[in-house]
């Protein structure tokens, strides 16, 4: 990958697994997790975040994220992303129910199917993801990143990551542990890793912010 001129990429993006949200009559979900780090994350991704563009969400889930940074950040499109038709439409009723102007209809995407929309985005996020897919799909969401993206646009992922080889709490290497029991190609990534794979697509270095629950942000820059 690394002869390859920056800005030449294919896309790819992972499935997640259904969460074990609380279904209401609507197609509404609700994902625990989401309600627990979302102000964490808003605080840590506002400094990053242009006053005006398209953040593109990849595997938005529930699509609780997305609907808490598009009413913080009304003059930013936010255009949601997933590959279940269920996680999808929990996006756009949550959209209806709230009211909001700036988040568009979810689109279909899945990183590991070589597939990039037809969209261009000064921010690409991705929560809670990478450990709960196939490497494939890192590879995917950086190569799809690296032509979405303009020079100096964000890639900004959040999550649990292994540093130099160790995990950083116990409760992240029993994580780790489950994540492997329930499929053998999930688990939480070495960051080292991560970041070589982000650099082979003409990524920057990423600023490094810790989170709480021993979860990390990384800001990424496209060179």
């Amino acid at each position: 990958m690394r002869g390859r001129a920056c800005g030449q990429a294919a896309l790819d993006h992972p499935g997640r697994p259904a969460h074990n949200d609380l279904m209401m009559n609507d197609a509404r979900r609700y994902a625990p997790s989401a309600a627990r780090n979302r102000d964490a994350i808003l605080k840590a991704l506002t400094p990053y975040l242009p006053n005006y563009g398209r953040v593109l969400e990849v595997a938005s889930g529930s699509g609780e994220h997305t609907m808490h940074f598009a009413a913080a950040h009304p003059r930013l499109m936010f255009q949601p992303s997933d590959p279940d038709p269920d996680g999808r439409a929990s996006t756009d009723a949550w959209t209806r129910h709230l009211g909001l102007t700036n988040v568009e209809p979810a689109i279909e995407l899945d990183v590991t199917q070589g597939s990039t929309p037809a969209i261009k985005a000064d921010v690409v996020i991705c929560i809670n993801m990478i450990h709960i897919a196939p490497w494939s799909a890192i590879v995917g969401l950086m190569r799809s990143a690296a032509i979405l993206l303009p020079p100096d646009g964000l890639l900004y992922l959040y999550g649990p990551y292994r540093r130099t080889g160790e995990h950083t709490a116990p409760s992240n290497a029993a994580f780790d542990a489950d994540l492997k029991a329930r499929n053998p190609a999930w688990g939480v990534r070495d960051l080292e890793a991560v970041v070589k794979l982000a650099a082979d697509q003409c990524f920057s270095a990423p600023d490094i912010e810790a989170m709480p629950a021993n979860n990390l942000s990384l800001f990424f820059r496209r060179h």
